[in-house]
């Protein structure tokens, strides 16, 4: 409590305590004077001024207990505003700015300069976002659902062309619409159709799809039960976070009992993501019916379902729903951009690893040596290994690459990898050489084939921050494994094998024609020479 506060607390009970022994003593006195001349009056003025004093003790306790409780509802009232329509927002809309503040740090590993470009603009647009007033209602669905009929219901006035025909709405239009009881103005936009046919067709998807990520509340919008093509998109679109009303329209072409099943049945399916009460049922444009007079009249529109629970979501989650939408708008291009810089990453490490496994097998292929092999294999690994660190920004020496480099082929060893890719490349190559040249043809490509499997389980090291994973690096390893075995990735490679290490190999020492159980020696051969380089 500030001093001056406290001296002015004391100074007043000071003068109230100083005002009450005056006034005791006042009373004393006159009591004594009344009482010698009139004891009843004197008894009866005391039981007065006991009674006063009851009254003024009672009624400052019942005004001090009114003050403090309506200060306690205030205070709880406020502090209930300041968590919905403040505070939540705020640690979300903080949330967003942090995240394009890490965007804009991690754009500079980008090699694309048109792509650095690109992502410092979408992150510009959507710190703009941050600032705005207005809740964008992005309204969603087929070209012939009645988009448009609905858009013009809801503004009260024909905004756009009103036609049964797919594709009428080639890009999407923005119209401004105010409701009783919403703060913010909201902005209804009228997207393509989706499942249009043709190039034109899926160029206007590619748009509607876009416009939807970006709704703050999107309204998607069928005609009948939901097509497994609709639900997919409507259930992708959840998933990502996008707050959604689905909306039964062109009610008036179906019976009560068929309007009362399809709308049971479009709740019950979308029931994982969207609520019952967010799916309504409307007839934004009903068709004019002819009487049994022959009169022909056009019935009343029936919007008035999805007003009254557009007006109820966005009263109760309109500040939630613009920030979340600007989260999710940040996250999802952190995550783009993140992938961008992974892929660029795994090209860098799959140029380092290609010249790294041809590297070993050539010198496994002109080193007469065994030992030579292993050791000149493992200085070649080891600094494949610090090459791809560099990458994902990890600085290694060369004992850490060779350790790391040893670890990994031990592994490879012990989950009989080693074996197994002699058998695949043995098979694939089917050679009719010298024994000499057989079997430093196997070495030399096993060696690159191993090699390749090594550097491609480092990639997964590196990107996950020096982490192995769960399953620890035999997980790792035989992953790699398992895919290098396809049978289009060997035949690839083979293809390379053959220009890069065989044809020089048999230019170099000639050939000889061998048999079945020769060619098997010599695979088993090779196969624990490998093991023990490794």
């Amino acid at each position: 409590m500030p001093l001056f506060r406290i001296v002015a607390l004391f100074l007043g009970l000071s003068v109230i305590l100083g005002l009450s022994i005056w006034l005791v003593t006042s009373l004393s006195h006159l009591y004594m004077q009344i009482s010698f001349t009139a004891p009843i009056l004197a008894n009866l003025l005391l039981l007065l001024v006991i009674i006063l004093i009851g009254l003024l003790i009672a009624g400052c306790i019942y005004y001090i207990n009114r003050y403090t409780n309506r200060n306690r509802r205030k205070s709880k009232g406020k502090g209930k505003r300041r968590v919905s329509r403040v505070r939540v927002p705020e640690q979300k809309t903080q949330a967003a700015a942090q995240n394009l503040q890490a965007l804009r740090q991690r754009v500079g590993q980008i090699q694309d300069k048109i792509t650095q470009k690109a992502l410092l603009n979408k992150s510009h647009q959507i710190e703009a976002d941050l600032q705005r007033g207005e809740v964008k209602v992005v309204v969603f669905g087929t070209g012939s659902a009645g988009k448009t009929s609905l858009v013009n219901a809801l503004i009260g006035e024909i905004v756009g062309e009103v036609n049964p025909i797919m594709g009428t709405t080639t890009q999407g239009e923005t119209y401004s619409l105010k409701l009783q009881g919403v703060r913010r103005e909201i902005l209804i936009i009228d997207t393509p159709g989706i499942l249009e046919a043709g190039i034109a067709g899926t160029e206007r998807e590619k748009i509607a799809k876009q416009l939807a990520t970006e709704a703050d509340l999107l309204v998607f919008t069928v005609d009948n039960d939901l097509r497994q093509s609709e639900y997919e998109p409507l259930k992708t679109l959840a998933e990502i976070g996008k707050r959604s009303l689905l909306v039964f329209n062109k009610i008036d072409l179906y019976t009560d009992e068929d309007r009362e099943i399809i709308l049971a049945r479009l709740k019950e399916r979308v029931k994982p993501f969207i609520p019952p009460s967010d799916v309504t049922a409307i007839c934004a444009n009903p068709q004019p019916v002819q009487l049994a007079t022959g009169e022909i009249i056009d019935p009343p529109v029936e919007i008035l379902p999805l007003i009254k629970r557009l007006v109820a979501v966005l009263r109760a989650e309109g500040e939630d729903l613009i920030a979340d939408n600007i989260l999710l708008q940040s996250h999802r291009l952190g995550e783009e951009a993140r992938t961008i810089i992974e892929n660029q990453r795994r090209r860098e490490s799959d140029k380092i690893i290609n010249r790294y496994q041809w590297i070993g097998a050539g010198v496994i292929a002109v080193t007469p040596v065994p030992v030579v092999d292993m050791l000149a294999t493992a200085a070649v690994n080891a600094q494949m290994v610090i090459e791809i660190g560099r990458i994902y920004n990890i600085e290694l020496d060369l004992e850490q690459g060779k350790e790391l480099a040893l670890s990994l082929g031990k592994t490879l060893v012990s989950l009989g990898v080693v074996k197994g890719a002699v058998d695949v490349l043995a098979k694939a190559l089917q050679f009719h050489f010298a024994t000499y040249i057989v079997g430093k043809a196997i070495q030399a490509v096993s060696a690159a084939y191993l090699t390749r499997i090594a550097g491609r389980s480092f990639v997964e090291y590196f990107k996950r921050n020096l982490d192995w994973g769960d399953g620890g690096i035999a997980e790792v390893v035989q992953q790699q494994f398992q895919l290098s075995r396809r049978d289009e990735f060997v035949k690839s490679f083979v293809q390379d094998a053959i220009s890069k290490v065989v044809q020089p190999l048999s230019e170099a020492w000639g050939d000889e024609e061998l048999d079945e159980e020769e060619e098997a020696e010599v695979v088993e051969e090779m196969v624990a020479q490998l093991e023990d380089d490794w």
